[in-house]
């Protein structure tokens, strides 16, 4: 039992890092405009693997 748990763990590690292929690289952004109807701020988090890119704005 004790393998398995080091074994999950040890490829969950190389599975972040990228060693099987292009890592998850995290993308955020930030904000703020003003205008006439006063300041507004926005943020952006997201990630991207290749030329895909997947995010949320706030």
């Amino acid at each position: 039992m004790k393998r398995i748990v080091i074994a999950l763990l040890m490829t969950a590690g190389l599975t972040a890092c990228g060693a099987d292929g292009e890592p998850i690289r995290p993308t955020a952004g930030v904000g703020v405009s003003v205008g006439t109807g006063g300041v507004s701020v926005g943020g952006s988090v997201g990630a991207r693997v290749g030329n895909v890119t997947v995010g949320v704005g706030l």
